[in-house]
């Protein structure tokens, strides 16, 4: 349920906000040579109004059912557990992980309220956050893991130690927050990789989108390797107890990751609202500021999310073998090797599908932005002819914008989401769980390093375009 509220609320509403981002820009830069936000492009308030549906409803969707994944695959793998049946209060052990986490957050925001915040250290401050949930959740379980057992069997693992099972939450806490500074790296406009994007921005568009797509192929690497070295030690260790204890770890530090998350959405708004209001124009530079500082901290939530829909899909990956008696997937096999290249090609298609559905519903954005736009400089000049105000009767027409956005989301999700909930179906009873199998072994090798690779260089794009904007102010103001 909980993935399923994900997948169209991330879809749907990534479907709304960046036809709106992309019409609204588009038009108002190259056509009539508008502000970002100007209240004279009729897309303006659709774009302000995506962030909310797209970036905060979508991911806290997005997390919520990560996080109710692996507490449900870690609740029921104790259950196969003897010693953690006989001791409830062992048995309830993960959830006793996250209330930890909780409490770990609210110190963590605490400590942050006592830095004092410039426009300079915002995005330190945001980012020591993740530290300090780290840390102070690292001692706080300590207590917590007391609740367990001293040893414990569980299926192929005989004599755990509850300290192994501190370990496993240990991994993909650190793991956790490791990634999120991998992509802090990779994405902020304060390091090497988005400033190079910005120094091959000066011989055109091309050579940046090839740099562009290197960077979010480079930026995998450490991702991956905190998620190899997670799941080694974990599965080595604990089974699959150990894959849900890490996903759980991982997200331990959740309330902090989607209020740092959240950052980015709530400075472009303040940014929208303040260009919308007509304040002066150093308030928009400010609110800029924070929001380049918001895209770093939303692509190191999205880090968060992608890492631990990793270790949640291997948990309920081995969940569904458990039930099959399916034991191993033989890629030597003909069935499980054709799941397996079906499942890596769909992170794939359903991407194209995503990508083609923004297209589309920002062509017709676009279009109708361009009526629009005609419709009032023709009443405009009729106004100025008849001595009227030039803008009375001249109001863009947000309402329709938003329509449009809204329609396409709901329209162009279908096919995207029915290929995710049908291709496990069709593959299981046409070809048997063994195709089930290597299809879904498929999906999470590939799709984790699609969603690193499209997240971070969208992240750096993003930055390197507000830091070319940025420069170019400054150069103005030089020149004045």
């Amino acid at each position: 349920g909980g993935s399923s509220v994900a997948l169209f609320g991330r879809v749907g509403g990534g479907i709304y906000t960046k036809a709106a981002d992309v019409g609204a820009d588009l038009v108002g830069k190259t056509l009539v040579d508008l502000k970002e936000d100007d209240p004279s492009n009729p897309g303006t308030i659709a774009d302000n109004v995506g962030d909310n549906v797209g970036d905060i409803a979508g991911m806290g969707a997005d997390l919520f059912g990560s996080l109710a994944e692996s507490t449900c695959a870690a609740l029921v793998v104790s259950s196969t557990s003897y010693e953690l049946i006989m001791q409830p209060d062992a048995l309830y052990f993960p959830l006793m992980i996250t209330s930890a986490g909780i409490i770990a957050s609210f110190f963590s925001v605490l400590l942050a309220e006592c830095s004092r915040v410039t426009e300079a250290n915002v995005q330190t401050v945001l980012k020591l956050q993740l530290l300090y949930s780290t840390v102070i959740m690292s001692v706080f379980l300590i207590p917590v893991v007391s609740l367990l057992p001293v040893t414990f069997s569980l299926p192929g693992h005989a004599d755990v130690s509850q300290w192994t099972a501190y370990g496993c939450i240990l991994f993909g806490l650190w793991s956790g927050m490791i990634i999120g500074f991998s992509t802090e790296y990779y994405t902020s406009n304060a390091y090497g990789p988005t400033l190079y994007l910005v120094k091959n921005c000066e011989q055109g568009p091309a050579p940046n989108v090839i740099q562009g797509l290197a960077l979010g192929y480079l930026s995998c690497i450490i991702p991956i390797g905190c998620l190899t070295a997670t799941i080694g030690f974990s599965f080595k260790t604990c089974g699959m107890y150990g894959i849900g204890l890490s996903a759980l770890g991982m997200l331990g530090s959740l309330p902090v990751a989607l209020t740092i998350d959240g950052y980015g959405p709530i400075a472009d708004n303040a940014g929208g609202i303040a260009e919308m209001s007509g304040l002066p124009p150093r308030i928009r530079e400010q609110t800029d500021a924070l929001d380049a500082a918001g895209n770093t901290t939303a692509a190191i939530g999205k880090g968060f999310a992608i890492g631990s829909a990793c270790l949640v899909g291997l948990a309920l990956f081995g969940a569904f073998n458990t039930r099959v008696g399916a034991v191993e997937v033989d890629i030597l096999s003909p069935v499980p090797f054709c799941g397996l290249m079906d499942g890596a090609m769909l992170p794939y298609a359903f991407s194209a599908m995503t990508m083609k559905a923004v297209g589309d519903a920002a062509n017709e954005m676009m279009e109708f932005i361009k009526e629009d736009f005609a419709r009032t400089s023709e009443i405009k000049r009729a106004n100025k002819d008849a001595g009227r105000p030039e803008h009375e009767g001249a109001e863009p027409n947000y309402q329709k914008c938003i329509s449009i956005s809204t329609q396409a989301s709901l329209k162009m999700m279908i096919a995207p989401g029915a290929l995710v909930l049908l291709s496990p179906l069709v593959a299981g009873f046409v070809f048997g769980p063994q195709a089930v199998a290597g299809l879904l072994a498929g999906i999470i090798v590939s799709g984790i390093q699609v969603a690193i690779s499209a997240s971070n260089t969208g992240g750096a794009w993003d930055n390197c375009k507000k830091e070319i904007e940025k420069q170019r102010q400054d150069m103005m103001k030089e020149a004045r």
